[in-house]
């Protein structure tokens, strides 16, 4: 068996996202919001769900899922493979878009219903060790919480580094299915169990239409581009600031060669003027006093002195 890479956004719409995704996403979110016992998902809709997308429609990003629990809360699920341009600001921007939009016009404010933006990356995106965070409005020095109405969960799937073994948690099986899936041939044993087999019977490619297949390719093909592009970009800049700062080291050096020389050039200048003109002093007073008041007087020392009366200076 061959199974979707689920990283790709579109192939996680359409493990998470279908019709048939219900219960698979019901699992898939207890587990990774690790919702209190007496509020978990029991029932969902999803918002949209999958169709097999236009192929000449190639969209970097975009909300991949969007689910209403029966509670009224919605979650917008995404995967994103690219660390594009304003990533973590649009995280925002479609939490608190979803938020906004449940009023229609006079409603009262009290309607309005909880937004979690979960979002899993496959690339680092924060400082730290943690696979999540989580980030909530809190008080800046108390850190009182504000309200619980928008909270972004992110999973960095790149931290995520446990082996089958090691699975010991139902979240920690999702997660191994999300970032291994696509460079698997069996379902492993660790996940062999519902809801994860049905997850991987919508990912195993045998079940796919030409279309579907196709896309998936041409998915993958545009993610390899984007990031050999970014790798390229880095390594240009990584290469452009190495040279830049050749230039810049071998100028300052230079500079700082040269103004060395010249602080040198003027402190030796400087010490052969005095030394001169220490001698000169020193050869008046050669016939009205000895050689220790001149060394004295003068500031040479005693050999220069008699040096200069036998007249060898």
């Amino acid at each position: 068996m061959r199974f979707l890479d689920v990283k790709t956004d579109y192939a996680f719409k359409k493990v998470f996202g279908s019709t048939e995704s219900k219960p698979i996403l019901i699992s898939f979110l207890n587990a990774l919001i690790g919702f209190p016992k007496d509020k978990e998902v029991t029932d969902l809709t999803i918002v949209d769900p999958y169709q097999i997308p236009l192929l000449q429609g190639m969209k970097d990003t975009y909300v991949d899922i969007k689910a209403r629990l029966a509670d009224g809360r919605e979650v917008i699920v995404e995967m994103q493979v690219l660390n594009v341009k304003g990533f973590e600001q649009r995280i925002l921007y479609n939490a608190a878009k979803s938020y906004s939009r449940q009023l229609r016009e006079g409603e009262d404010y009290a309607l309005l219903n909880p937004v979690i933006a979960l979002t899993l990356t496959d690339f680092t995106l924060f400082d730290g060790e943690d696979v999540c965070s989580r980030f909530l409005l809190l008080e800046k020095e108390r850190f009182i919480q504000y309200r619980d109405d928008i909270e972004l969960i992110f999973f960095e799937l790149p931290k995520f580094s446990l082996q089958e073994s090691q699975l010991a948690t139902i979240q920690d099986k999702w997660l191994y299915f999300v970032k291994n899936a696509g460079r698997l041939n069996v379902v492993p044993n660790a996940l062999d169990e519902e809801p994860i087999r049905e997850a991987f019977a919508i990912a195993n490619t045998a079940a796919l239409s030409p279309a579907e297949l196709e896309q998936q390719e041409r998915r993958h093909d545009f993610i390899r581009l984007q990031r050999g592009a970014q790798e390229k970009a880095f390594e240009d800049g990584q290469a452009l600031g190495e040279a830049k700062g050749l230039v810049l080291g071998e100028a300052k050096g230079l500079a700082l060669g040269e103004a060395k020389g010249l602080a040198l050039g003027e402190a030796k200048g400087r010490a052969e003027g005095e030394q001169a003109k220490a001698l000169a002093v020193a050869r008046n007073l050669l016939p009205v006093l000895d050689d220790a008041a001149i060394a004295a007087a003068t500031g040479l020392d005693l050999g220069t002195v008699a040096q200069l009366r036998r007249g060898k200076v």
